[in-house]
């Protein structure tokens, strides 16, 4: 499955600023499977080790950090052998051999001529607040799961994704094009981009079949709750988790603590968030009642929504059924709205790494999320339908008036004054084309 993250594996691999790379994100969304491809078409060797599957291997790095060391054992372990620059290392799932993930700041200071990738899906769970990290001395990048132009190409409509990646101005679209892309982001609002379920989707086309592999992936988050975390926390993250769908399908989604225990308080769950958070797994969209620069230094941490970092797990976790598909548009108005607003969290996240902040007036107005850009806070309204009413964009011109306004529906592209309107399926191009 052709993912974009193999054209930024190949610009790290020629880059001058090259370090030993880690290449991190939730569980299931194609790490191992990403590298494994990237060794195969783009090395002429590689040296795999996985040090979940064998525990022994940590034993190397726990008797020496010495690079060239290390290239002899795991040349004679893997029975490679390695050689600089056509030869790349992987070490998976290294989140559970700490001296592993120290040793790639020895591979940058004394042997960066070797290329070394490591993958972890807990990276943040293990080292939030540990002191061997190797800051400054690495390379990242973040696998999400398929994005929707990701899902075009998995699709086989890789024409249509470069129509729309290459598309300019305000025009709408031809409407035979649009209706079709309507449909097809309605089987992504159910299919998701988790690489199993997407795959499943692409063979057989059974949504039946793509919601039982859907749940055998939140049973194993589940599972790696009670392996992973702390004891003492456990309760708590699968109380949260479980409350995720819960809270959004009410009209005001903000995350109610009292929801989970009448007697809850925030400060109670707060390492339980956290560790959610750190594996990849929600991301939280804070309130901002004050939009200013910057957005972070205005944010009430105290108030937030949270989302799963997968619209599809979401439907899953929702129980939402298949025939949403088939009646029409019942699908874009499940939940009031979150499965569309999760969508365009993910999809914005995914495609410029827009840390996604909200903002609401004293119960007049609300817009879903803001996004600070060249010196300017843009307001973007998420909707469900078609619909082309803008009244809390209207409130919030009238208090800050920036000089766009954004919303993403199920309307076609459109410019009206300076409310931009831009299809849900071309969230992702809503950064590029809003500086234009």
């Amino acid at each position: 499955m052709k993912r974009d993250v193999y054209d930024r594996l190949e610009d790290w691999k020629k880059s001058t600023r090259r370090k030993p790379l880690i290449l991190n994100g939730a569980r299931q969304v194609g790490k191992t499977y990403a590298l494994k491809y990237f060794g195969k078409n783009f090395y002429e060797k590689t040296a795999y080790l996985n040090f979940e599957k064998d525990e022994k291997l940590s034993r190397y790095f726990e008797d020496t950090l010495d690079p060239k060391e290390l290239i002899k054992l795991i040349s004679i372990h893997t029975n490679v052998d390695i050689e600089p620059s056509n030869t790349l290392i992987i070490l998976d799932e290294i989140q559970n051999a700490p001296k592993a993930l120290n040793s790639l700041k020895y591979f940058y200071e004394d042997a960066n001529q070797y290329h070394v990738a490591a993958a972890g899906s807990l990276l943040g769970v293990k080292t939030a607040g540990s002191k061997g990290f190797p800051v400054g001395k690495v390379n990242f990048l973040h696998l999400y799961p398929l994005s929707f132009f990701e899902f075009l190409t998995a699709l086989g409509e890789q024409k249509t994704r470069e129509y729309l990646e290459g598309y300019r101005g305000y025009d709408p679209l031809p409407t035979p094009l649009h209706e079709k892309l309507i449909h097809i982001l309605k089987f992504y609002y159910f299919v998701g981009g988790m690489p199993e379920a997407v795959a499943t989707y692409v063979k057989n086309d059974r949504l039946n079949t793509v919601r039982e592999v859907q749940w055998e992936i939140l049973n194993a988050y589940e599972k790696d709750f009670s392996k992973h975390a702390p004891a003492h926390e456990m309760i708590k993250i699968t109380s949260v988790w479980e409350q995720v769908h819960r809270q959004l399908a009410k009209e005001n989604k903000k995350f109610i603590f009292s929801a989970i225990r009448k007697s809850s308080r925030g400060r109670d769950y707060e390492d339980a968030i956290q560790w959610l958070v750190d594996a990849g797994l929600i991301y939280k969209n804070y309130l901002v009642e004050s939009p200013k620069f910057p957005l972070s230094a205005y944010a009430d941490h105290q108030t937030f929504k949270i989302f799963l970092f997968d619209v599809g797990l979401l439907g899953a976790q929702s129980h939402l059924a298949p025939q949403t598909i088939i009646e029409g548009d019942q699908l874009f108005t499940e939940f009031k709205g979150s499965l569309t607003e999760n969508y365009v969290l993910q999809e914005l996240i995914a495609s410029a790494d827009i840390k996604p902040y909200y903002w609401k007036s004293e119960g007049i107005a609300e817009i879903d999320f803001l996004v600070e850009e060249d010196h300017e806070i843009f307001p973007l309204e998420a909707k469900a339908g078609a619909s082309q009413k803008k009244k809390s964009l209207i409130e919030y011109a009238k208090k800050y008036n920036p000089s766009k306004l954004l919303r993403t529906s199920a309307m076609n592209l459109k410019q009206d004054g300076n409310v931009y309107n831009f299809p849900l399926y071309l969230v992702s191009k809503i950064r590029n084309e809003r500086t234009n």
